[in-house]
């Protein structure tokens, strides 16, 4: 894998560009602290696998050829973004909720943490095409296709982790700002605005 170095450098680069990931690690990093942010990461970290698996396996490349199976992927992403965006907003109008109610859903909240980052990615369709276009410019000829697809996934998978984990950090550190109700309403709007926008994105996007 002659080409792996320069794999790691442009993943980083499409890892670090903001995204739904990065619009829900934000929401649930300020909501529910370092812990709803780390298992955002993992359900994110997670639906990588799974895609990774696909592409490895050849799955991705019939969902991608079928056009029915496609669109039910889009479409179900797309709906799932824009609910997750909907939800969002409509907690910034819910500013007489007790806290104690808060304190009481915690439990339930910081799990669903895993399920939004792992959805979101396992129901986005452009997911998986980019593991069939990006991953295979990096392939060397003479070598194992199977196992240079898999550990690139791997580490792709593995470095957005490891970014997401800075970014949880950072985000706790200057959470005393960010945390201030006004300053919260606001993020939370935008948000729950950016999952809406790469919703009805993912509506309107084209099989290539």
């Amino acid at each position: 894998m002659s080409h792996y170095y320069l794999f790691i450098m442009m993943a980083m680069l499409l890892i670090i560009l903001p995204g739904p990931d990065t619009a829900l690690v934000t929401q649930n990093t300020l909501t529910h602290s370092k812990k709803g942010g780390g298992q955002t990461t993992l359900g994110v970290f997670s639906g990588i696998l799974v895609h990774t698996l696909a592409a490895v396996l050849g799955i991705s490349a019939i969902i991608v050829k079928s056009a029915v199976l496609f669109s039910v992927f889009k479409y179900a992403g797309a709906v799932y973004l824009i609910y997750l965006g909907c939800m969002s907003l409509w907690s910034t109008r819910q500013k007489g909720t007790q806290r104690e109610e808060s304190e009481m859903s915690s439990k339930y909240k910081d799990k669903s943490g895993f399920k939004q980052g792992f959805l979101t990615n396992l129901l986005n369709p452009k997911v998986a095409v980019f593991f069939l276009t990006f991953l295979p410019q990096f392939i060397d000829g003479g070598t194992n296709t199977f196992v240079q697809l898999l550990v690139m996934g791997i580490t792709y998978a593995i470095l957005t982790f490891i970014w997401f984990l800075l970014y949880i950090y950072l985000v706790h550190r200057i959470s005393a700002w960010l945390k201030k109700p006004s300053t919260q309403q606001f993020i939370q709007s935008f948000s729950g605005l950016v999952l809406i926008g790469f919703g009805i994105k993912l509506v309107l996007e084209k099989r290539h």
